[in-house]
């Protein structure tokens, strides 16, 4: 974050109006100082950099025009038959959807046009977040002429994309934060990370009336510093909120514009983002700092760290990790499986101390993307070591972040198979096996197995699973093959489903769509019916999914249920006892320095994502990857 400072803030609602607008006057004179040597440095060239940042009206203004020249408010990020020369999707890449620039016409003297570029788009519905990072003009420039340039995309490895321009930018992920962080405080969505126990006595903590009881039960505030509400609620409007024992959530309102403006000065005073932890700024706001609440000697205490842990003392580590899979049960398309995880933490050790513990078996966890909270330092690097230490910051906090593969091969394993008999009436089977491979302590503590049909109402439905239950609603079958308190562990077991499925015919109206081109294309018999439409709404993105909604384009006599024929089951599960990428902490080698008793506790928790399984019979839409020596050579 220290390369980060911030030159505005704007907030839009959904009817495009500015709420909330801050500008850092600091960080300004900065940019205007950047481009007054860029200008002069120019040799007469014309393209002159602006140093202006445009009023509320004027940004309103250009956002607007944006979304009516882009086809929505993140515009359509690929090279279109509505793309001009000059705009965001002419650069043609995807980042544009999240990255964009504003054309900027000065109310005051007309005729006078410039643009501002990056903008960080966070949509937080119904909230817009724009945050406008300080770059170097030189960077404005160069995305300038990728605005105009007539080639269409960018190539791997070209040197002038706009993906090479961005990791020159460590502003961009900064901006990111910030945008993400006051999505949640005007949301009332800002939740630490869940820690959970394996013990219930309460031990006190000093932001326990922030954290509430998040995982950890029985735990209750103590008196120093008190901080138990995190805001009294006044005529003015203040932030409303504090503990209860079942949710963390920090309520806040965008019309609490005092509120809002106080965490934005307390988190980027000057406009550089120092401290993002709403907990921590709450704390600091209502309890303010005891003279007796002093660091160890010769000890500095860290900004993160407001207040120092006083009581019972203890480590507690839990790793969250989700499951996501694409099952096809065919030869040409590969099964997909990934793990995404999180090591959350929680330590409750007096003073300023610092931990230290080795990651064993990285090299056999399979682990792709590895980051860090900033208060860790990784000092050793080896083949299947790593260790690390870090000086824990007060409350829950996630410690490290990673992606890799499922090192116990998929927990749920099988095929999806529907085939229609008539236009109405389809037969399918289902044949899993579950856990297969995984042992003892490892529990599968419930599975439930769910068929949507979102185009076709079920009228009948017969089947007979060889184990669970089934329940149906009138769009969907939900299989629940292991119910929660009857989890499984140890052994693998087989279920199989057959049945059949009768469903409402076809409606007048939707078989009106047979006429209709599919996807929403605009042909020459209708295009006097729907250029109206397109003329009425603005965000071509919306005119497409009412189309799709209102005029299903037509499927196969064997396919009719999902859009463009794809139909699926999704599968969610819980399982505990272990992780399914492999990666854990012995709790014997965490070490504290200076040394204390502190007992270290270990948990783990794995859910289910987007785990699909495909119909085998049918469409899927899969993701066709290159051979290695072909990226190998277009990277070269």
């Amino acid at each position: 974050m220290a390369n980060c400072s911030i030159r505005a803030i704007w907030i839009l609602n959904n009817q495009d109006t500015v709420v909330f607008s801050r500008r850092f006057s600091v960080v300004e004179r900065r940019w205007r100082l950047a481009c007054k040597r860029e200008n002069e440095n120019s040799n007469g060239d014309n393209n002159q950099i602006s140093q202006l940042l445009p009023n509320d009206s004027e940004f309103t203004t250009a956002f607007i025009e944006r979304k009516k020249r882009e086809g929505s408010s993140r515009g359509f990020g690929f090279r279109v038959v509505q793309s001009s020369k000059g705009s965001d999707s002419w650069v043609d890449d995807p980042i544009t959807r999240h990255i964009i620039s504003l054309h900027i016409n000065k109310e005051e003297e007309e005729g006078e046009k410039y643009f501002i570029w990056p903008l960080v788009l966070h949509i937080r519905n119904p909230y817009c977040i724009l945050i406008l990072p300080l770059v170097e003009p030189r960077h404005l420039k160069s995305y300038e002429r990728m605005c105009n340039r007539s080639d269409c995309g960018s190539c791997i490895g070209e040197e002038k994309s706009l993906p090479s321009l961005l990791l020159d930018l460590p502003c961009i992920t900064g901006s990111f934060m910030v945008a993400h962080t006051i999505g949640d405080v005007i949301t009332g969505d800002s939740v630490e990370p869940e820690v959970l126990a394996s013990v219930a006595p309460s031990v006190g903590g000093l932001l326990d009336s922030l954290t509430g009881s998040i995982g950890i039960p029985s735990m209750t505030a103590r008196a120093k510093p008190v901080a138990a509400p995190v805001a009294v609620p006044n005529s003015s409007g203040g932030i409303s909120g504090g503990a209860t024992s079942d949710t963390s959530k920090i309520s806040s309102r965008l019309a609490d514009r005092d509120a809002l403006c106080t965490f934005i000065s307390s988190a980027m005073p000057f406009g550089t983002p120092l401290d993002l932890n709403y907990s921590n700024i709450s704390a600091v706001k209502v309890n303010g700092f005891s003279s007796t609440d002093t660091p160890p000697v010769d000890m500095k205490q860290p900004a993160w760290k407001p207040y120092l842990y006083r009581g019972k003392q203890r480590i507690l580590f839990t790793i969250h990790e989700t499951v996501y899979a694409s099952m096809y049960d065919r030869d040409d398309i590969p099964d997909s499986i990934s793990v995404s995880g999180q090591v959350n933490c929680r330590a409750e050790l007096e003073g300023l101390p610092d931990v230290s513990l080795p990651l064993n078996g990285l090299s056999t966890s399979h682990l792709e993307v590895l980051s860090f909270h900033p208060c860790a330092q990784i000092s050793e690097h080896g083949v299947d070591k790593q260790a690390m230490m870090f000086s824990p910051p007060v409350g829950n906090f996630i410690l490290i972040r990673y992606q890799g593969f499922c090192g116990l091969g998929p927990p749920v394993k099988g095929f999806y198979q529907l085939s229609m008999v008539s236009e109405d009436e389809g037969a399918f089977l289902f044949k899993l096996r579950l856990m297969e491979g995984y042992k003892s302590p490892i529990t599968m503590e419930y599975c439930t197995l769910t068929m949507p049909f979102p185009r076709r109402k079920i009228i009948s439905f017969d089947g007979n699973p060889s184990i669970g239950t089934i329940s149906t609603t009138e769009h969907s079958v939900e299989w629940k093959i292991v119910t929660i308190g009857r989890g499984i562990s140890g052994k693998s077991i087989e279920a199989t489903f057959p049945g059949t499925i009768k469903f409402a015919p076809k409606t007048i109206q939707k078989l009106s769509a047979l006429s209709r081109p599919a996807h929403g294309l605009i042909t020459e018999d209708d295009s006097d019916e729907e250029s109206e439409n397109i003329n009425n709404i603005a965000n071509i993105e919306d005119f497409l999914l009412e189309k799709m909604n209102k005029d299903l384009p037509p499927v196969d006599l064997e396919e009719p249920f999902c859009w463009q024929s794809y139909n699926f089951a999704r599968v969610s599960f819980k399982i505990s006892g272990a992780t399914m990428s492999g990666m854990s902490i012995d709790p014997k080698s965490v070490t504290v320095y200076p040394t204390v008793k502190a007992p270290v506790e270990f948990t783990t928790q794995v859910s289910s994502g987007d785990y699909i399984l495909w119909n085998t019979l049918g469409k899927c839409p899969f993701v066709a990857t290159a051979p290695r020596e072909q990226l190998q050579q277009q990277q070269k």
